[in-house]
């Protein structure tokens, strides 16, 4: 069973790493994802498959918000330089690749979780 208040807690650190990979380049967006990942997977504990799956959670939908966010923007932006159909198009090409890159990127939020829940006290298997 889905431990949702692991897995926003973990979405809560991965957007915070998230911005601080922005400001300290060592950490990087794929630290932020094995951070937040963790944070979920600890939290859920549960063997392994528990906190890989609390972790693909927690970083999908940091992926997905963040998707979510950035593609008004872009539409505006088509809109702008190409007019409302380049708009849309952009919107809509955005939004197709940012979920497809948040499920990839979700990959390491899994794997962040997955040793979390190892070294977590939380271990109910």
């Amino acid at each position: 069973m889905t431990d949702w208040s692991a897995v926003l807690w973990g979405f809560v650190v991965g957007i915070v790493a998230g911005l601080l990979a922005f400001v300290i380049p060592v950490v990087g967006h794929v630290g932020a994802g094995l951070i937040a990942g963790f944070v979920a997977g600890y939290l859920a504990g549960g063997g392994f498959r528990s906190g890989a799956w609390h972790g693909l959670l927690a970083g999908a939908l940091d992926g997905l918000v963040i998707v979510v966010l950035i593609v008004p923007i872009a539409g505006l932006i088509g809109g702008v330089t190409v007019g409302p159909v380049g708009g849309l198009l952009g919107g809509l090409g955005v939004f197709v690749v940012g979920i497809v890159i948040a499920f990839v990127f979700a990959i390491d939020s899994a794997l962040g979780g997955l040793v979390g829940a190892l070294v977590s006290p939380n271990d109910d298997r």
